[in-house]
């Protein structure tokens, strides 16, 4: 930061909003989606467009570039730079107007695109450009990048859309700019002010080059390339400034506020996914669809794809809705109608065809509204899945979004991989052929220099191959650094000095976002990974050979930022705080840097590091939502092992993480042990010397435990019909919830089997989330001793707590790389899954009675990762009567002792009211709640006063007597 403390606290004492120029948060911003790695000088946060105008000021002053950056939607280094960079996504994000009548909505930048239509959805609206990043996409960024999507042959793109903006220039004076026309186009050529001067300037410069727009300017809707100087002269349209700044990658000024066009929600839409044995088949039947009425979308996925994907627990579940045999590539072709039956007819009339024809070898109708988005949600996710590519060698985007007219493609596509063969590496196909589209990242080793020059040579050819098929070099993700020295070649020196001039117009110091569209840097240049950069090996004590190690499981992360999106469950601390530290991307972008690089001041096992990590759930969210499966869970658990190891273990730490220990040595105290964790007093010295926050309640010793009372009963078991099953006593249903286990073993007698418990002292979960690996291991290893002789003779293991059953299946592997951990992987199922499984191979015995009734399922965190909600829905199903709905909520916030922790309760409680608690409060007390994890039932209590059951409880409750 030498040089630029003034700056930083100029800008400190004159904003609202939050100033960071610290190492880290320099870290966390120097990157984004692409390839590219730069520092900025700075990070500004926002709180109101004067914190910009003061912003865009000062920095003047101190000759200081500023970066306005948006997320989610470009891919080519459009947001990193030598700046201070303006990250509007924490507090400018709201919806200011809207008119439904008028067909419009007035709106800050750092909106994100699906709460936009979330806003719109009531009124019958939606944005049209529908971006694959939609979840945390903001309309700033989708408005710099000039962002479309996959019904683009519908919507258009994002320059489409925009009415007006206004905002503020480089030095912070402010600009509106909209349609003109007539007298008003003409009063504001002539006003002497420096809006008159850009509307001048840009008049002058549109006519005097009219001819060669025309000329130049490639004939296909899928450009994002240059300046929009087009729309300065297209026949009949108002002149307006806005639609220039509309894919200007924000070289030209800083949006504030935007007036953008909405659309009328489809009234119906019908999914048709046709299966190919090429790509080349694939590609050759999109162009006679394409001609089809009623046509919004056709998408090609190619097996590289679809063989990542198969590795993502999330997409695994939605594969199973359309995926027939093995597919070289398929075809998602969506129709809109006036109703539902209209959309289904034009589905299964081109079925028909094709069949007919003989094109594709399989044509799934998508009828259930309940999977009809699956093969979307696999298609959208394609960038993230080929990213999650192991090893050094990754797919990279520097001819990523190459559009060609469709017509083209399929010749395109040919001579494309002739060129990946020439230079003996691959790619991944993938896209939008309606618009002639496709995703082409080959894999590239950008440790190694030799690969930098190969994909040097791959860009020139594939530039020259793109010219001569007259299509566009950047049809989706913009120039950026990464096809910015390609803007002359394509657009001709006459434009590409009129591009200058644009810039000039608007920004003469050159203070917006430099080296973007005009007077880019090779795009070899600033790379994030290079000949110099170290890859070092770390030991740990998980196994981690499956990512190539530590660090390479860091790298896993490419910066496309799934982790920013506010709903599902991953990263639930950065939906409650909006910081991008908080979010999978933030953390292992700090990891990273430390490893790798160095970060001044900081190591692996510094307190700031410790701090970016401390607000992580260890959710797994981002094992199974990361396109990539980054699991953040398992890496923050490995540098808490080290942290402890350099500064030693916490009281707080050792007694939570031991906690089954805990238990069992208070047990002979149970009463005084309760009546001590309910007195004030002592509560007090809880909080202020063991951090345990005294608001919330501590769960009391019950006596008799459940395993006592299982011991006491299990002479008046009855007789087994179905062989045994091993019942996981889980610390917290043996000492603090056995009705939980009670209902448990009424279920499973009643399906036949005999019931055992196991003998195990704790699974290991407390200790691992805690950080006390070697611990961990060593229990683990006790455990599978204990457990083998069941595991050998085939006996099933059930369990009832999804944290600790899951243990088994997650983490023992890695902490034990041996058969008998896979072997009990394999033989550890949730009851719900057992039950499930039972029925599904017809084995299941079990009688309900009637249960008329509804109730709302929460599903814990890492049943939702790594199992989903499916098997506790079906198993809840099997009650007559009982009508039960999935909260559509992430992490309830308790994760263990988290919630409990001081540091911790208020984000915590922020956690619960994301979702799960404005869910519950809006239910009357006749609803019941129904939440299998013991801290997700904990937090339900505390955050809402309602008490939840467990699902066995459910089961239990609903059997028929006798």
């Amino acid at each position: 930061m030498q040089g630029w403390e003034n700056l930083r606290a100029e800008l400190a004492d004159a904003l609202e909003g939050e100033v960071r120029f610290d190492p880290v948060s320099r870290a966390l911003y120097s990157t984004d989606a692409s390839m590219y790695q730069i520092e900025p000088i700075g990070v500004v946060i926002p709180r109101s467009g004067e914190d910009v105008r003061k912003t865009l000021r000062i920095a003047a002053g101190h000759g200081a570039a500023v970066l306005p950056r948006g997320g989610g939607t470009s891919l080519a280094g459009q947001t990193v730079g030598r700046a201070v960079v303006v990250d509007f996504s924490k507090y400018m994000n709201q919806v200011l107007a809207l008119d439904p009548s008028g067909g419009w909505a007035r709106i800050q930048p750092g909106l994100v695109q699906d709460h936009l239509n979330a806003h719109l959805r009531p009124h019958g609206f939606v944005l049209g450009p529908n971006t694959s990043t939609s979840s945390r996409a903001t309309l700033g960024g989708m408005m710099g990048n000039n962002s479309s999507g996959s019904r683009s042959i519908v919507y258009g793109k994002t320059v489409d859309h925009v009415i007006e903006a206004s905002g503020f220039l480089a030095g912070g004076e402010p600009f509106h700019f909209g349609p003109l026309e007539g007298a008003a186009l003409q009063a504001k050529l002539g006003e002497k002010t420096r809006e008159g001067e850009i509307h001048r300037a840009l008049h002058r410069l549109a006519q005097e080059n009219r001819a060669e727009i025309e000329a130049r300017y490639p004939k296909i809707m899928r450009r994002v390339s240059g300046y929009n100087l087009d729309e300065l002269v297209r026949p009949g349209a108002p002149f307006n400034l806005a639609k220039v700044l509309t894919g200007a990658e924000g070289t030209l000024a800083a949006v504030t506020e935007m007036k953008v066009r909405v659309c009328p929600l489809p009234k119906a839409v019908g999914v048709l996914v046709v299966h190919f044995d090429s790509i080349e088949r694939a590609l050759a039947a999109s162009g006679p669809i394409l001609k089809r009425e009623g046509v919004a979308a056709i998408e090609i996925v190619d097996r590289v794809i679809l063989d990542q994907a198969s590795q993502n627990l999330e997409a695994q579940r939605w594969m199973k809705s359309f995926m027939r045999g093995e597919p070289q590539a398929f075809l998602l072709v969506e129709f809109y109608g006036e109703t539902q039956d209209e959309a289904e007819e034009k589905v299964e009339r081109l079925a028909a065809d094709m069949e007919r024809e003989g094109a594709g070898y399989a044509r799934v109708r998508m009828r259930d509204p309940a999977t009809r988005s699956d093969p979307g949600k696999v298609r959208e996710a394609g960038l993230g899945y080929i990213l999650g590519r192991r090893g050094d060698a990754k797919p990279v985007a520097f001819v990523e979004d190459c559009a060609v007219p469709p017509e083209k493609l399929l010749g395109y596509y040919q001579r494309f991989e002739a060129i990946m063969r020439r230079h003996g590496t691959s790619t991944s196909y993938y896209g939008h052929t309606s618009v002639g589209l496709l995703h082409l990242r080959p894999v590239i080793n950008l440790k190694d220099a030799a690969e930098i020059r190969k994909m040097a040579a791959i860009q020139r050819e594939v530039a020259e191959l793109v010219l001569e098929y007259g299509g566009a070099m950047s049809g989706e993700h913009g120039d950026g650094l990464a096809r910015g020295e390609w803007v002359p070649k394509f657009f001709g020196p006459e434009l590409y000095e009129a591009f200058r001039q644009v810039k000039r117009a608007f920004d003469p110091s050159n203070q917006m976002n430099p080296g973007k569209i005009v007077d880019a840097p090779s795009f070899t240049e600033n790379l994030r990974y290079g000949p110099s950069s170290k890859t070092p090996e770390i030991r740990t004590v998980m196994d981690f050979s499956r990512d190539h190690g530590f660090a390479r499981a860091i790298e896993l992360c490419n910066g496309v930022g799934e982790c920013r999106k506010r709903d599902g469950t991953m990263c639930p601390s950065f939906q409650a705080t909006r910081e991008e530290e908080h979010s999978t991307r933030g953390r292992a972008n700090v990891l990273r840097r430390v490893i790798a690089e160095g970060i001044p001041g900081e190591e692996l096992t510094s307190r700031r590091v410790y701090e970016a990590l401390d607000l992580c759930l260890s959710c797994k969210g981002c094992k199974a939502e990361c396109p990539s499966s980054v699991d953040m869970a398992k890496i923050k658990a490995e540098v808490l092992q080290a942290y402890w190891d350099r500064h030693g273990l916490p009281l707080r730490v050792r007694l939570m993480g031991r906690i089954a220990d805990l238990n069992r040595l208070s047990l002979p105290f149970a009463p005084l042990v309760n009546w001590t964790l309910r007195n004030g007093p002592v509560r007090a010295l809880m909080d202020r010397f063991l951090g345990v926050d005294r608001r919330r309640p501590l769960p009391p010793l019950a006596r008799p435990t459940f395993e006592e009372w299982f011991r006491a009963r299990a002479r008046l078991a009855l007789p087994a019909r179905r062989g045994k099953v091993l019942l996981l006593n889980d610390t917290f249903t043996n000492f603090h919830y056995p009705e939980v286990g009670r209902a448990a073993v009424r279920v499973l007698e009643a399906a036949g089997f005999e019931v055992e418990l196991t003998r195990l002292r704790c699974c290991g979960r407390p200790m691992l989330s805690h950080g006390l690996l070697r611990e961990g291991r060593r229990l683990a290893e006790e455990n599978l001793v204990r457990l083998y002789p069941a595991l050998g003779a085939g006996t099933p293991i059930v369990g009832l707590e999804p944290s600790c059953l899951l243990t088994f299946r997650d983490e023992y592997p890695d902490l034990v790389p041996a058969e008998e951990a896979r072997l009990l992987a394999r033989s550890a199922f949730l009851l719900e899954e057992f039950l499930v499984g039972l029925k599904a191979r017809g084995e299941l015995d079990l009688r309900f009675r009637k249960a008329p009734g509804r109730a709302l399922f929460h599903g814990h965190c890492h049943q939702k990762a790594l199992v989903g909600v499916g098997p506790s829905l079906e198993a809840l199903g099997m009650v007559p009567g009982l009508e039960v709905e999935a909260i559509p909520s992430g992490c309830c916030g308790m994760a263990g002792s988290f919630g409990y922790e001081k540091e911790h309760y208020a984000v915590s409680l922020a956690i619960g009211e994301l979702k799960l608690f404005p869910a519950l409060r809006k239910e009357g007390g006749d609803v019941g709640v129904i939440a299998n994890g013991v801290s997700c039932r904990q937090q339900i209590a505390h955050g809402t006063g309602r008490k939840a059951r467990h699902l066995a409880e459910v089961l239990a409750g609903a059997l028929e007597e006798g």
